[in-house]
């Protein structure tokens, strides 16, 4: 698949650190799967994984209070 920022790299399996800003908190989430462009780095969520972050920031967003670092791969 080509990237659709660049349109000359390849979209590659891969994995990266996921940032929000929630009402009173920051939550970073690592290790989520994606595909990223072998040039110039662009990221792209595939829609289940969007889903299951968005199930993950609704959870968190109901007990954290500051700043919440997890893992995807043990939450999701």
């Amino acid at each position: 698949m080509r990237c659709t920022s660049c349109k000359t790299g390849t979209m590659q399996e891969g994995k990266t650190s996921y940032f929000a800003q929630l009402k009173e908190c920051y939550v970073i989430i690592e290790n989520v799967p994606c595909l990223k462009c072998s040039q110039c780095g662009d990221i792209v969520f595939r829609g289940s994984v969007m889903e299951k972050i968005d199930t993950i920031l609704d959870s968190l967003e109901k007990i954290v209070s500051k700043i919440s670092i997890i893992d995807y791969s043990k939450v999701a």
